[in-house]
Order: structure tokens, then C-alpha cells, then sequence
């Protein structure tokens, strides 16, 4: 070998050797963490590993397993934490019911799926997850966000399963919804991409980047637990393909509406803002939770009158014309207006829970 190819060949086997110890030191840091992190899951009970059509499923359950009602929470997109952080709003309610959070497949400790994830697959998924855990029914479902296109689904197609609906925030739909979203073709969408990251644990480098810190009213270890479960989560197929598959579900889930009588609340938070100080509170979180996430804030807050009065006008607005529609097809579902930020549930979670139990109280 000439020398010329030896000063060529040299700083490239040193940088391949030196990438493979990375990845040797990151796969035995990741298989120490996980194992760390799974026996915390599970000795705060939130690993209950079922099996349904062959794959593994974890479902954890809080509450009264003699209670009044099944809830069953469905969670927003990627939000594979929510048995974690949706409990302190659940407090209020697990005493006198069941609260069932099923992971769907690529989340958390469910496995991952190379099934195309529409509504038919997702609700599928829950049906047979419950069955699974004799629970028969009938169901309060409990979305938020692009749960509640899931919900909205299954109370259509079928409404003899379900009791109630609360929709936490659930998306607006429509049968033009999302259409601003494009497909993830990217290269790190490829599922052979993503075993590979996942195998190594690489993952966990990016971890603040997809999942941000929780509030200040969360605790240490329930930040340990949410990150446990949202590290299981960054790089499955069945997550892309969700994602991919969002506007598609959540318009044919409007579409294929069945309004009906199943008694239904929809607390309203992201355009549910309709005075001065909700404008105020939310703007102060938002910016709070920015600079604990190192991200850059909006500044001090100060609007003059008329930007106020232009934005909560914004708000009337989008409630009329895009959510009122929707409420209306559902049929028999009473709106709520509490005002703050989507994951309504992290900022004001004893208030909402007291929403909800006002509501469970009048269905009894």
C-alpha cells in the first residue's frame, strides 16, 4: 500500500473505531437505563403488559376496579406519557371509577407495528385491548387532541360500547382537517432507520427535543416515569405512520359521524380563552414553560386593547365556525370553555378534573 493511501486510510479507521465504541458505550448505557426504568414503571404500577392479535400491549389501570364507570383516556399524538401526566387530573376521579390507559402500538411499552394505523386499526386496538382485560362495557372514552377523532369514531360506529364521551381538548374536526400536513418521507422516517437508532439507544440524545420538561407541579420521579415512556416512543413505525395518516382519520372520522344521544362534554381549552386574564394566565404559561425548556419566549407580555379584543375576537371566531359544527354534528354535547394551553390537563389538572366528575355526577 502506498503511503499516500496510508494518510487516507489512517483518520478513516480511527473515526470507524471510534464510532463503534460510541455506539457500544450508548447500546450497554441504554440496556442499564431502560432496565432502571422499567422496574420504576412498574413499581408504580404503570406496567400491565397484555397480548392482543399477537403483540404485546401495555395497558395500566388506576382507580376502583368495582367503581361506577370504565374510563378509558386516549391519548394525542405521540402523547405516550398521558398515563403519567393526564393522573393528576384523573386524581379526582379515581375513587369512585376505573381509569384504563392503553398504550396504542409504538407507544411507551406497547410494541411497535408495521400496520397502517387508521381509525379502524387504532379503535380495533382498544376493543380488543379491554376484552383482554375483561372489561366489557359499556365505556366513558376520555381523548385529547387526535383521540378525539378515535372517540369519535368508535361512538359512530359502535355506540353501544360507549356510555359517555369527555373530549379533553380533542382536535377540531372537519372535513377539511389537517389539510396543511404533509406526508414524513424522510430518512429518518424509514423503519429500518429507526430500529437502528432504537437498538443503540440513540433516542435518548434527542429525547428533549420531541419531549419537553413537565411543569413545575409535576415531581422528580413523575418526570423519571414520562421520559421512561417516552423514550420507548421516539423511533416506531406505527407512531410515522399515525402522523402520516392524521388527516386522512380525522376526516374520516368526521365524515362518518353517526350523531347521536351518548351524553358528551367537550372542554374547550386552546380556543376556549374568552377573557383579558385567561389571555394573561395562558401567555405567562406558555412563555414559563418555554424558558424552562430553553426556548425562546415571546417577551413581556404586553397587549394593548386592541390586540386583546383581535384575539379573543379570534377565538370567538374559530369556536363558531370550525368547533361548533363539530359539536353540533355529535350530537348531545355540551361545550365547556376553559381556556389555557392544549395539554389543558398538565396546566389546570385539578380544575378539569372537577369538570369532568361534575359531569360524571350528572350522568348519575
Amino acid at each position: 500500500m502506498s503511503k499516500k493511501k496510508k494518510i487516507i486510510l489512517i483518520p478513516i479507521l480511527s473515526l470507524v473505531t471510534i464510532l463503534i465504541l460510541f455506539l457500544i458505550i450508548m447500546l450497554i448505557v441504554d440496556r442499564s437505563l431502560s432496565k432502571k426504568e422499567y422496574e420504576l414503571l412498574e413499581k408504580n404500577g404503570y406496567i400491565n403488559i397484555i397480548e392482543v392479535d399477537g403483540y404485546n400491549i401495555n395497558a395500566s389501570m388506576f382507580g376502583n376496579n368495582d367503581g361506577k364507570h370504565v374510563i378509558v383516556a386516549l391519548a394525542g399524538l405521540g402523547c405516550s406519557e398521558i398515563s403519567v401526566t393526564m393522573r393528576k387530573m384523573t386524581k379526582a376521579l379515581e375513587q369512585d371509577n376505573l381509569i384504563v390507559f392503553i398504550e396504542r402500538y409504538g407507544y411507551g411499552y406497547s410494541d411497535d407495528c408495521l400496520l397502517p394505523q387508521t381509525n379502524d386499526t387504532i379503535v380495533s386496538l382498544y376493543r380488543k385491548a379491554l376484552k383482554e382485560l375483561g372489561l366489557n362495557g359499556p365505556y366513558i372514552l376520555m381523548p385529547h387532541s387526535i383521540g378525539g377523532a378515535y372517540a369519535t369514531w368508535w361512538a359512530s360506529e359502535y355506540p353501544d360500547e360507549i356510555e359517555a364521551v369527555m373530549f379533553v381538548d380533542g382536535s377540531q374536526l372537519s372535513d377539511t382537517a389537517f389539510d396543511e400536513e404533509e406526508e414524513d418521507n424522510s430518512l429518518l422516517s424509514k423503519p429500518f432507520v429507526l430500529n437502528f437508532i432504537d437498538f443503540f439507544g440513540l433516542d435518548r440524545l434527542a429525547l428533549r427535543n420531541y419531549f419537553y420538561l413537565l411543569p413545575d407541579n409535576y415531581s422528580k420521579e413523575e418526570q423519571e416515569l414520562a421520559d421512561a415512556l417516552a423514550i420507548k416512543s421516539l423511533c416506531n413505525t406505527a407512531l410515522v405512520s399515525e402522523s402520516n395518516l392524521l388527516k386522512e382519520n380525522a376526516q374520516e372520522a368526521y365524515n362518518n359521524i353517526v350523531t347521536n344521544d351518548i351524553p358528551k362534554i367537550y372542554l374547550c381549552a386552546s380556543w376556549g380563552i374568552s377573557s383579558e386574564q385567561e389571555l394573561v394566565d395562558y401567555m405567562k404559561w406558555i412563555n414559563h414553560q418555554k424558558e424552562k425548556n430553553n426556548l425562546e419566549t415571546d417577551g413581556k407580555i404586553n397587549l394593548s386593547s386592541k390586540q386583546i379584543e383581535e384575539i379573543l375576537k379570534n377565538f370567538e371566531d374559530t369556536r363558531k365556525t370550525k368547533l361548533q359544527p363539530y359539536i353540533d354534528k355529535l350530537g348531545n354535547c355540551e361545550m365547556v370553555l376553559f381556556g389555557g394551553d392544549h395539554m389543558i390537563y398538565e396546566q389546570k389538572p385539578e380544575e378539569c378534573g372537577r369538570i369532568l366528575m361534575n359531569f360524571l355526577k350528572d350522568l348519575d
